[in-house]
């Protein structure tokens, strides 16, 4: 997996819980919970479809790295070498 496909794939599990989500004013180190009006069971979903798409167990004390676009891109390509 690229950046390319891991950034991908955080937008498009965070579409799937906000269906309306605008990624046009999130820049990559901002915190997309708060801009994006994600309530703790939104979030939560977020973390179930990015474990579900990419097949990585992702535990309570990892969520604190998928707070912004970057860091869970990042977090994706660290889990996947």
């Amino acid at each position: 997996m690229n950046r390319t496909e891991a950034q991908d794939i955080v937008k498009e599990s965070i579409t799937r819980v906000v269906p309306d989500a605008d990624f046009t004013g999130i820049g990559p180190d901002v915190p997309f919970r708060d801009t994006l009006e994600m309530d703790s069971l939104d979030f939560l979903g977020f973390i179930e479809t990015l474990s579900k798409r990419t097949g990585i167990r992702i535990d309570d004390e990892d969520t604190p790295q998928l707070t912004t676009l970057s860091s869970s891109t990042e977090f994706l390509l660290a889990h996947t070498k």
